[in-house]
């Protein structure tokens, strides 16, 4: 078994073996280091530090960067308890497209704990019905906040193209990969929305957020301001948001002008389709793959592996 480490301030890969059907499979598992993010004060918030997973590809000069957001858990004790800010198969993915990743744990989220900056105010009450005060808004400008403050910190590392970031990110994730990019950030050729959106309430209220309205209108103006291409991928049997808010957000963003890309994937098998990111590599792999290619940022080692 073969093993590198964190070394020069580079992360690397450490190969290990795993013993699948009796035979001996390789896989590598990236090893990120860990950084502390300044976020400045946004609205009422004040400003704080955020950690952050830092993967660069082994090798010397600079690289692409992608700036990852997770997703937000509904339970407040598993947001508190977060500690890896992205799935290690994806982080793989992107380094053997020779990219570095900066996937940052937002405020709110992780040991750090600290006010809940992102909670829409959505709840449910009688009979699977909507109430609450939506601060839907509120809650992507704070997350669009960190993210932006990855985007910067990132732009200014010596192993990074400074003008080559890709933002992607995962449910509310995607929520804030849009809202980051409405504000035309510096060096952001693009960006991968995975299965975004908020308020959903997938065991209770399947297929139906309680913020549709209003991000519906979100994203509508979001689509005036982003001139970056982008990719949006939702899987049609999705527990959170079903099949048809998707495609009336893509069009509500579309309509702004914004080149922009909808994938509809099947849904996804013996799957919630919310997880699509996690669990359907062969369903969008080959549609990140295109993308990043017409970006002119194609993969520097070929025959990346499909994410598990």
């Amino acid at each position: 078994m073969g093993r590198k480490r964190w070394c020069g301030g580079r992360s690397v890969i450490v190969a290990v073996t795993a013993i699948v059907g009796g035979g001996a499979v390789a896989q590598d598992v990236p090893v990120p280091t860990s950084v502390s993010i300044a976020v400045p004060a946004v609205g009422d918030l004040p400003a704080v530090t955020m950690a952050a997973e830092v993967f660069v590809p082994a090798g010397t000069g600079r690289f692409p960067v992608v700036i990852w957001s997770h997703g937000r858990a509904a339970e407040p004790s598993v947001r508190q308890g977060l500690k890896a800010a992205i799935p290690r198969g994806h982080a793989r993915y992107w380094l053997r497209k020779g990219f570095a990743v900066v996937a940052p744990i937002r405020p709110g989220y992780g040991a750090a704990g600290g006010v809940d900056r992102e909670r829409t105010g959505a709840r449910l009450v009688a009979n699977g019905a909507c109430g609450g005060a939506l601060r839907v808004a509120a809650a992507s400008e704070a997350s669009a906040a960190a993210v932006r403050a990855a985007i910067d910190w990132a732009r200014l590392q010596p192993w990074a193209e400074r003008d080559r970031l890709l933002l992607a990110g995962q449910s509310v994730g995607g929520m804030a990969t849009v809202a980051a990019a409405a504000q035309a950030p510096p060096g952001v050729v693009g960006f991968v929305n995975f299965s975004g959106g908020t308020a959903g309430f997938p065991d209770k209220r399947p297929g139906a957020s309680c913020a549709e309205a209003a991000l519906t209108e979100l994203f509508r103006r979001a689509g005036t301001r982003v001139r970056v291409p982008n990719l949006w991928l939702y899987a049609e049997n999705d527990r959170y948001w079903g099949a048809e808010a998707p495609r009336v957000w893509h069009a509500a963003f579309a309509g702004g002008g914004s080149p922009t890309r909808l994938v509809m994937t099947a849904p996804l098998p013996n799957e919630d389709g919310h997880r699509l990111m996690l669990r359907g590599g062969r369903m969008w792999s080959v549609h990140v793959d295109a993308f990043v290619a017409g970006l002119g940022l194609a993969a520097r080692r070929l025959n990346s592996p499909v994410p598990e």
